[in-house]
């Protein structure tokens, strides 16, 4: 099958202060965050290629050091790209690096979302290819109101409701058709907009995205708290440790 994986691996981690030098590096249960993520995809069997997008030399040299050392005969295809200054720039360079004729799936990623299993990507899959592309989302359970006017003076406001049963809370992975999302991320490129993630560039583009209910925790690593309470997840079964 020829579907692919681009997995972000960089970022500044800065709001870590400092705690871990890498985040998606850091270990999860004895196993990196970054290898739980691909080890997602290997499992799934469906994808044959998977591009590391990394910040430097140093993290592109340790993703695939510990890629041949916890999954060295997977069968899938990796490759290295450098990343960008902002997300979206990153998503570009991992896309490009895929090569301008190819076709299939292609999921967009972020390795430091460690649980996100393999029985969802399957889901994805299957809704990508019935649909044209799918996001793995969460159902808004909070209520969630709204700021109008000057956001930063938080006194004395009056609040608007959001319709809490149409709220979602995107996830990754997000997988669209290459030639697709590309085009999608090369005009955004062009035009010099700014979008949140992949599903935005896609909708910018035209492109309607499936949504795949999550029903399992899957949290990125964004605080240095997370990791502890990642590893509890995983101590209480809430996800598979590899």
């Amino acid at each position: 099958m020829p579907d692919a994986a681009v997995i972000l691996a960089g970022g500044s981690g800065s709001r870590m202060r400092g705690s871990v030098r890498d985040k998606v590096l850091e270990p999860i249960c004895g196993v990196p965050a970054i290898m739980r993520s691909f080890g997602a995809f290997v499992e799934s069997g469906r994808v044959s290629r998977a591009v590391f997008v990394c910040r430097d030399g140093a993290q592109r040299n340790a993703v695939g050091r510990l890629a041949g050392e916890f999954y060295p005969d997977c069968g899938v295809e990796i490759v290295f790209c450098g990343g960008g200054a902002r997300r979206q720039d990153s998503v570009l360079n991992g896309l490009r690096a895929l090569g301008a004729g190819e076709e299939g799936l292609v999921f967009i990623h972020d390795g430091a979302r460690p649980l996100v299993g393999a029985e969802n990507i399957v889901r994805l899959s299957d809704a990508a290819r019935r649909d044209g592309a799918a996001v793995l989302a969460a159902r808004v359970s909070d209520t969630i109101k709204k700021l109008s006017g000057d956001a930063g003076d938080l006194r004395a406001r009056i609040l608007e409701d959001l319709d809490r049963p149409s709220l979602w809370a995107m996830q990754t992975p997000q997988v669209f058709r290459l030639p697709e999302i590309r085009a999608a991320y090369e005009k955004i490129a062009s035009a010099g907009a700014d979008v949140t993630d992949d599903v935005a560039a896609a909708n910018a583009a035209g492109i309607g995205v499936s949504i795949v209910e999550n029903f399992s925790p899957n949290p990125k690593i964004t605080l240095p708290e997370d990791i502890a309470r990642i590893e509890f997840m995983l101590s209480r079964g809430a996800a598979k440790i590899s």
